[in-house]
């Protein structure tokens, strides 16, 4: 199976996120299975790291544009390369192939695997949409909190053993305060610097890695023959009906 990293920002702007991707794809392709084939790829235009709700939605209409290209080009599963699972929704209006969002999978996942389950993310900002993204994914009766350590997306890879720090203090108080059993990393760049991986056996409780989690979900679902249900998502009407020929066609200006 052939499957495709969408990350929903244009990381590949400066050499040295030309670089990460490269990391990220190497990654995921060290954790597939035999037989699958992982690339990544981002998006031309949006926000440069997403810590927001509204810098969410600035990355929804380029991103749903790139899986609309993606399907054509004969990718299997698309993997979307936000915790946030911004626009997961759209993107499945818009392709009949897979779209896995790192936040549902690792919901689900954590619900399969304890009783209560708590967010580890970055900043306070996305402590809000994160709640309402855990609610929507289907494990949301479980959630018990979700917590920050307040260091930037972007500032993460700067001081790893910072990272790591902050994320066994919030981790221990969703254990000890908020009666967790189960831990996630509510954030793409914490998952790719493995700090579950490092927190886990201090912790002693299972700590979810969205990048893991997510690639194995959609290899799941691939090898069981599934995809999201087009009666739950609907493809858009116009695009239905042959009005427009894919999601730019919807989009209109003044100009």
């Amino acid at each position: 199976m052939k499957l495709i990293y969408l990350v929903s920002g244009p990381m590949g702007r400066t050499p040295e996120g030309q670089a990460e991707l490269g990391r990220r794809r190497e990654y995921l392709q060290c954790h597939a299975a035999a037989g699958t084939e992982v690339d990544i790829t981002d998006i031309p235009a949006g926000p440069g790291s997403i810590e927001s709700m509204y810098e969410e939605y600035l990355s929804i209409p380029e991103t749903v544009k790139r899986a609309h290209e993606l399907q054509a080009d004969g990718w299997d599963g698309i993997l979307l390369g936000c915790y946030g699972d911004p626009g997961l929704g759209a993107l499945r209006e818009i392709v009949d192939i897979p779209v896995v969002g790192a936040g549902q999978a690792t919901a689900l996942m954590a619900s399969a695997v304890g009783r209560r389950y708590s967010v580890i993310t970055v900043t306070d900002s996305v402590i809000g949409p994160l709640e309402e993204t855990m609610r929507n994914s289907g494990g949301g009766d479980k959630l018990a909190s979700v917590r920050a350590v307040n260091i930037p997306v972007l500032e993460l890879h700067k001081d790893r053993e910072l990272a790591i720090e902050a994320t066994l203090e919030e981790g221990a108080k969703a254990i000890e305060e908020d009666r967790a059993d189960t831990l996630i990393v509510g954030c793409m760049s914490m998952g790719f610097l493995e700090i579950p991986e490092a927190c886990q056996a201090e912790l002693g409780v299972p700590f979810l890695n969205p990048a893991r989690v997510q690639l194995k979900f959609l290899e799941a679902m691939l090898g069981s023959g599934l995809s999201h249900s087009k009666q739950a998502y609907l493809t858009p009407p116009k695009i239905a009906s042959g009005e427009a020929s894919g999601p730019a066609d919807l989009y209109y200006s003044k100009n």
